[in-house]
């Protein structure tokens, strides 16, 4: 079976896109970076490096240092599939990286999407 593209695309260039979606929402880049450094386990310093890098998607999360156990608690659509049920692990946690800012932008509650 062949990796999905988005496994390949670096990082840094789908970024910006999700710093944009949450700004014209009213929201900070840096509510994004606590949602990406929850989710992964970076820190920003980490974080910045693999943007420097390049660090396609797939590689982005398999060196993640801890990814969050209460990511689990997730739950929801992400263009038409539902998180919870998406088997293959890469694609499971873009799409949680996905819902987390689809809820950022919709104006949820940092704890609320941080799930605490």
């Amino acid at each position: 079976m062949t990796k999905h593209k988005i496994y390949s695309m670096s990082f840094a260039k789908v970024y910006p896109h999700y710093i944009s979606k949450a700004e014209k929402k009213g929201r900070t880049k840096s509510e994004v970076d606590e949602i990406i450094l929850w989710l992964t386990g970076y820190n920003q310093e980490e974080l910045e490096v693999q943007l420097e890098k390049q660090t396609d998607f797939e590689t982005f999360f398999a060196q993640s240092p801890q990814l969050n156990p209460s990511r689990a608690l997730i739950k929801g659509v992400v263009c038409g599939v539902r998180v919870e049920n998406i088997e293959e692990p890469t694609m499971r946690e873009i799409r949680y990286l996905d819902k987390l800012v689809d809820e950022l932008a919709k104006g949820k509650a940092m704890e609320k999407i941080l799930r605490t």
